[in-house]
């Protein structure tokens, strides 16, 4: 995993399991309202930062310009703690937040409504969690201060045209499947998206992660049923987390499928594996569908990509630090 990878994910502290989180849906948590142009779409952005294959966009939040990460791993979104500052503005509403990031401690956090214009859509009422993504928002990192998680994403249909580096957001009422995409088989689970692979045989079940650049990331425990801690060689790599950086080993890993995708020699990152509820034991990142088109309907429950027959993954050179 390279310092381009990154992983949030947020849940609520509330006074009782079932109440707590009925109370986040239906009153507290409620949804963004959306409105989009005529045609149902914001059109074909170009991704913010080329240097990377996680999705990346300019947007305006209250006049004012803002980089946003498109984050489907993201339970909610979030804005930075100083870019929140920057606004001017008192928090939106007083809700305690927990955030975990893959070192496992958690994060508290508070609570914004905002409003965002992009091309061809405005966004009402987003609430967001205000916390500190360190790296995540600091130009020498990813420099996204804002990000888009699915609380947004369920709401619409996400469209990525990851070989041309842009995406669009489509109206779910108005949205046509491209040509030459065929479904992945995905079961929804918590608004999230959880995809059925082989790893060197062993099956697993991945969270289909926009906000992760590698192919794949997997828990310690994952790791070791699928026979990827056999004394194999390792090397050490780093990626950008909530409110910092996290040391990880990486291995390869001789076979991957996804569906009918076979992808061979790749570098799968290993992450000690995070006590928190819900929390994925692997991560199918965006390294999966390099040179492809994805088309995510978190709301529908469905993801769709555009076929390859099998893909040879070059290990990269990685930074340290």
């Amino acid at each position: 995993m390279n310092r381009r990878s990154l992983l949030i994910r947020l849940g609520l502290i509330a006074g009782g399991v079932g109440a707590g989180w009925w109370l986040k849906d239906n009153v507290l948590w409620r949804g963004p309202d959306l409105r989009f142009g005529t045609d149902g779409s914001t059109g074909w952005m170009p991704f913010a930062t080329d240097r990377t294959l996680t999705p990346t966009i300019d947007l305006m939040l209250d006049g004012r310009p803002i980089r946003a990460l498109v984050d489907s791993g993201a339970q909610y979104s979030v804005i930075d703690r100083a870019a929140f500052a920057a606004l001017g503005r008192e928090p939106g509403f007083d809700m305690p937040l927990v955030a975990y990031g893959l070192g496992g401690q958690p994060q508290l956090g508070r609570g914004a409504t905002l409003d965002l214009a992009l091309p061809g859509l405005t966004v009402s009422g987003l609430r967001t969690a205000i916390l500190d993504l360190g790296p995540l928002a600091a130009a020498e990192g990813l420099s996204t201060p804002l990000i888009l998680g699915r609380d947004l994403l369920e709401a619409l249909i996400l469209d990525i045209d990851v070989a041309g580096r842009r995406l669009r957001l489509v109206s779910s009422d108005t949205h046509v499947l491209p040509p030459q995409v065929s479904s992945v088989p995905v079961r929804r689970v918590s608004g999230a998206l959880m995809a059925e692979m082989t790893v060197e045989g062993a099956v697993i079940e991945a969270l289909v992660d926009t906000g992760a650049s590698s192919l794949l990331a997997l828990g310690r425990e994952t790791a070791s049923a699928a026979g990827l801690l056999d004394g194999r060689p390792q090397q050490a790599g780093s990626s950008l987390v909530l409110g910092g950086s996290l040391s990880a080993q990486v291995v390869e890993a001789r076979t991957v499928t996804l569906g009918d995708q076979i992808y061979r020699g790749v570098s799968t990152a290993i992450f000690e594996d995070v006590r928190a509820p819900g929390f994925p034991k692997a991560l199918l990142g965006m390294g999966a569908f390099e040179g492809r088109r994805m088309v995510l309907d978190l709301g529908g429950g469905t993801l769709h990509v555009s076929t390859v027959i099998e893909v040879s993954v070059e290990p990269r050179r990685r930074r340290r630090g």
